[in-house]
């Protein structure tokens, strides 16, 4: 095989590639979604706290219970199956609830999901406040070059560059130091770039909370003289990561960048019982990134809905890998091509812009309400802390919240209209002034809308917490 380019492509999201995305309209772009009727896409986005609860105490007592194992044999040799387990509980599997409870739509309550997030980003020794924004970056501009902060698996592709990253001997203390430098009050250029300046406070005084809990871990092995503290604490974000590089790299390694189209940079892996449970179906992942509203569990029955307007999925992980693989080979040394004959069907679909509805209430009581890139007279559904409301933007710019139910027949005004500053009920066509407290303007509706107002700033809805 001959050689064609062999030089490193530049991934920056601060440098020449950031500015060419945008130039090229790759950035905040229109993907291609699969048709899939709208009630059946509320049903499937439905959350609950039953089923995340029951997955996340599970997940927790293998924690406990192979730390407890680990601890009982660690003057054997029985220790190091027992705290490769324990570790790739700790500081891999964490790694799905950190994405899951990031996007809010593992428990149906906010609460909940943060009370998962922040400690798994802890296991990942991945600050909380930067990952929200990356994360929010990596839907909008998956795997565009300049934009996408979370290309990890990087072109001209190395099989020596991978197997480090399986041992994380590398990025893990890495990520740490990176914390280490975040809790001295140094605010990076990338985490600049995502991060806005009102949330800088927030983000170093996380770091610091991290920092001190490893100091801790480190201070208590010195004065036990003892190196179990640390092989429980701090200790499996390292030698427990392995898991993640495992599952994360069936999800875009080898595949296309710079493509508004998920079903060429991301790939769909069935994967058994065991796989899915501590991935959290997250190898459902076209799947997601078309819909990242739609919980994990409910991923499969997505899958079942929109498969047919999508590439043929991976039968299994090892057949992934061989693709994976044989992609690194080619790509090592020409790190254009591309895997042949993926098979994505030509269907119609629709081009849409990728919303992230995730939701959390900052410090200051604000609650993130997705991306401020509402066309007017745009109308979107969303929810705040498990209630239904629509997102609104009126013809002369102005967002607002609304009650998503009509207050004369309870009708969706989702499916609404807006007509200058007011929404139109599409049932009996009944209309509330936004601009002027919900007022209604037109019959048969004769009670007011709840309406609330919308802040935007650095690219971000916003409401006030009451």
């Amino acid at each position: 095989m001959v050689a064609v380019e062999t030089t490193a492509r530049d991934y920056s999201i601060t440098g020449a590639e950031s500015i060419r995305a945008i130039q090229d309209g790759m950035a905040d772009g229109e993907w291609f979604q699969a048709q899939i009727d709208p009630d059946r896409l509320k049903e499937l986005s439905a959350r609950t706290n039953a089923r995340a609860a029951v997955d996340t105490l599970l997940w927790i007592a293998l924690i406990v219970g192979t730390g407890v194992l680990a601890w009982n044999v660690r003057d054997s040799w029985w220790a190091i199956p027992a705290f490769l387990a324990y570790g790739a509980l700790y500081g891999g599997s964490a790694d799905a609830r950190w994405h899951e409870c990031g996007h809010g739509t593992a428990f149906r309550t906010s609460i909940l999901n943060d009370l998962v997030y922040y400690p798994a980003c802890f296991m990942l020794a991945r600050q909380a406040m930067f990952w929200r924004w990356s994360h929010f970056r990596h839907h909008t501009d998956t795997i565009v070059r300049g934009r996408d902060n979370e290309i990890v698996f990087q072109r001209p592709a190395s099989f020596g560059r991978t197997i480090l990253m399986f041992t994380n001997v590398k990025n893990g203390p890495q990520a740490m130091w990176a914390t280490v430098q975040t809790a001295l009050g140094r605010v990076d250029e990338v985490a600049a770039e995502l991060i806005p300046p009102e949330d800088h406070p927030r983000f170093i005084r996380q770091a610091r909370i991290f920092v001190a809990i490893w100091a801790g871990a480190i201070v208590w092995s010195l004065l036990s003289w003892s190196i179990w503290p640390v092989m429980f604490i701090g200790g499996p974000t390292i030698y427990g990561a392995w898991l993640v590089v495992f599952f994360g790299l069936t999800q875009h390694a080898g595949l296309q960048e710079n493509v508004l189209d998920h079903r060429y940079s991301t790939r769909t892996v069935l994967m058994n019982p065991i796989f899915r449970f501590l991935y959290l179906n997250m190898n459902y992942h076209v799947e997601h990134h078309m819909f990242p509203a739609v919980p994990y569990h409910a991923l499969p029955k997505l899958h079942e809905e929109i498969k047919d307007q999508l590439a043929p999925p991976n039968p299994n992980t090892w057949h992934a890998y061989a693709e994976i693989i044989d992609a690194f080979k080619h790509q090592r040394v020409d790190p254009d091509w591309e895997i042949p004959n993926r098979q994505i069907p030509d269907v119609p679909g629709r081009r849409a812009q990728i919303v992230q509805l995730t939701q959390w209430v900052s410090q200051d009581g604000r609650t993130d309400l997705g991306p401020a890139d509402m066309a007017p007279s745009e109308i979107r559904p969303v929810q705040v802390d498990g209630v239904d409301f629509v997102l609104a933007r009126t013809e002369s710019g102005e967002y607002l919240l609304a009650d998503r139910k009509c207050t004369h027949g309870d009708a969706d005004l989702s499916q609404g209209l807006i007509l200058g500053c007011e929404i139109e009920c599409p049932k009996h066509n009944g209309r509330f002034d936004l601009l002027n407290n919900g007022a209604p303007t037109r019959k048969p509706v004769r009670e007011p809308l709840g309406v609330r107002t919308v802040n935007h700033s650095n690219g971000r809805l916003w409401i006030q917490q009451d």
